[in-house]
């Protein structure tokens, strides 16, 4: 099992800084680890959130303390987004912080139809290393980097739906 590597208070702050008033948002964290970042949207009015955590310990835990506007998925990303993608689930604010170095910063904008999980004027911010850029933009046209904003060792991608 990979360690989890939570968020960083002040990653945390500087990300929701940035996305400013997510009341009423729907939001989506892939990769959830302790479900840090998924519990402070809700806490700052979220109206929902979707956890996706693979590990099963860790969904479980997220699970105890999570409210009741919160949907736990004890699932790899992959097989999520296709469980989501099947319930025309829409999200405003989809967040994605993957174990880093792991590829994943790249493959998650290949899987398919992944975009149609954006709502209009959905974010969608990679929390990754800052030794790993994100190379497929180019592969999937359909994305554009809106903005990065690097925190030491941690880099801060945001992407909108060209």
């Amino acid at each position: 099992m990979k360690d989890v590597r939570p968020t960083s208070g002040k990653v945390l702050q500087a990300l929701f800084n940035i996305l400013g008033d997510i009341e009423k948002k729907i939001f989506l964290d892939l990769f959830s680890g302790t479900g840090r970042v998924g519990l402070e949207a809700l806490k700052r009015g979220a109206e929902s959130c979707v956890f996706v955590e693979s590990i099963k310990s860790r969904a479980e835990a997220i699970k105890k303390i999570a409210p009741d506007n919160a949907v736990i998925l004890s699932l790899e990303v992959r097989r999520a987004v296709s469980w989501l993608l099947k319930r025309e689930m829409k999200f405003d604010i989809i967040f994605a912080d993957p174990p880093y170095n792991s590829g994943w910063c790249d493959e998650i904008l290949t899987l398919m139809n992944f975009e149609k999980l954006f709502a209009d004027n959905c974010v969608f911010v990679i929390e990754h290393s800052s030794r790993e850029p994100i190379n497929n933009i180019n592969i999937n046209e359909n994305f554009e980097i809106i903005s990065e904003r690097d925190y030491g060792e941690t880099r801060l991608t945001f992407l909108k739906l060209t």
